[in-house]
């Protein structure tokens, strides 16, 4: 959420996010409403610093013995300003909440070095790898993932329905051994392993910024005010919602695998065959809370956190700096990271590493102190895929095909599958 000074003070900066994002929050509403809470904030203030003077002024009388009835008369009066003051109490409550429900629909401004415009505009930055060429002789992941026995999605089917991945075998093995390596290289980076719930409650869902604006895309469970876990980031940046921190803590790097659950409402076409998009899926997340001064070096660091490890998968990648109109609601700036797949014959997005300024951290009331006594800040927020299941698997399997119809295992990856070379048993 935004600081509402920054919206009264930068209104045009405002207004550009709206429409660079596309939502439809009713800015100049709460520009109005900001003025008139203002104007009542203000009489209200000047009517309580009235009614301290007065009761000081009859205190005053009372004790030199004055006339008992122009103390009564006096008192009467400040009941009046009493009476006053309460009405307006209860009018800039109403206004708080009209503004409150405009704000929760207000983005996150994009960083100036953001390009503008849609997905078109998205920049490729770099490129690492060399990518195998696509198409045939390579076997689409469904496919040779079927063939080797590591994925049935068949029996997926049979369990929960289409969009849900059965991996079997070594391919259960292969995920579980991409999970711990994932954890491992992150622990090794200084983050600290956590192992959150993975149903969360409605108002870290708003603090991430998911609630409003994408409760279509998220399982909620019938009466209850839970959901289940859309993004790992939901449950990893809520363990410090409503805290102080400490300055020397930040900053303060989380890493965490968490099942994630969406209901991808909508998505047809190719994408709706294979793993490339389903409605639960493993990843690995990274979670930094920060200096606000330090967070878009931060980011940077972040990105290089997930680009070592496609490295190390041998996975031909590339970084794309999102456009305006391509980054999420709560970001100000995000980069993704796209591994090739060459029998889809496209690049993939395996992680997003996103920086949310201090956006996340008002809306869940995330704070920290530089020293002691010092008035408490909003941290920045930070959180990135590193990396995301299982569109990772697909690139793998397809990249490090063989001629002869095996899949070869990543050198770095080997010790985690009891140093196999190939997905076979």
């Amino acid at each position: 959420m935004l600081d509402p000074k920054f919206i009264r003070s930068q209104p045009e900066k405002v207004r550009r996010a709206i429409a660079l994002k596309g939502e439809r929050a009713d800015l100049e509403l709460f520009l109005g409403l900001d003025e008139r809470r203002r104007g009542i904030q203000t009489e209200a203030e000047e009517l309580r610093a009235r009614r301290n003077a007065v009761s000081e002024q009859i205190g005053k009388l009372a004790r030199a013995g004055a006339d008992p009835g122009e103390v009564e008369r006096m008192k009467a009066e400040m009941r009046d300003v009493g009476a006053s003051i309460t009405g307006l109490e209860q009018r800039l409550a109403a206004l708080e909440a009209e503004q409150e429900a405009i704000a929760r629909w207000i983005p996150n401004v994009p960083h100036e070095t953001v390009p503008e415009g849609d997905a078109s505009n998205n920049q490729i930055l770099r490129h690492w790898g060399t990518p195998a060429p696509a198409g045939p002789p390579i076997l689409p992941h469904w496919d040779i993932g079927a063939k080797l026995g590591l994925l049935d999605f068949e029996r997926a089917g049979k369990v929960a329905g289409s969009g849900f991945i059965l991996y079997t075998g070594l391919g259960a093995r292969l995920e579980r051994a991409l999970i711990q390596f994932f954890l491992d290289s992150n622990r090794k980076r200084g983050y600290t392993e956590v192992s959150p719930p993975y149903l969360v409650r409605e108002e870290c869902l708003f603090g991430t910024g998911q609630l409003p604006k994408l409760e279509g895309e998220m399982y909620r469970l019938q009466g209850d005010d839970l959901y289940l876990n859309p993004t790992a980031e939901v449950p990893v940046t809520n363990i410090h919602r409503d805290e102080i921190l400490s300055g020397d803590q930040l900053p303060l790097k989380l890493t965490a695998y968490c099942p994630s659950f969406r209901r991808e409402a909508g998505a047809a076409g190719r994408e709706t065959r294979g793993m490339v998009r389903v409605h639960q899926f493993d990843k690995v997340e990274a979670v930094k809370f920060v200096l606000p001064e330090t967070s878009y070096e931060e980011l940077e660091l972040l990105v290089a956190d997930a680009e070592s490890l496609l490295q190390a998968l041998e996975l031909p990648y590339r970084v794309v700096l999102l456009a305006a109109g391509d980054l999420s609601f709560a970001a100000s700036k995000c980069y993704d990271l796209e591994a090739w797949a060459p029998a889809e014959g496209r690049w993939l997005e395996v992680s997003s590493c996103s920086c949310f300024e201090a956006f996340q951290a008002r809306r869940a009331n995330i704070r920290f102190r530089r020293e002691v006594k010092s008035k408490p800040e909003h941290v920045h927020t930070l959180n990135g895929s590193v990396l995301a299941l299982p569109r990772v698997i697909v690139a793998l399997l397809e990249q490090h095909q063989t001629p002869d119809g095996r899949v070869r295992v990543p050198r770095k990856l080997q010790p985690y599958l009891d140093g196999r070379e190939y997905l076979e048993d």
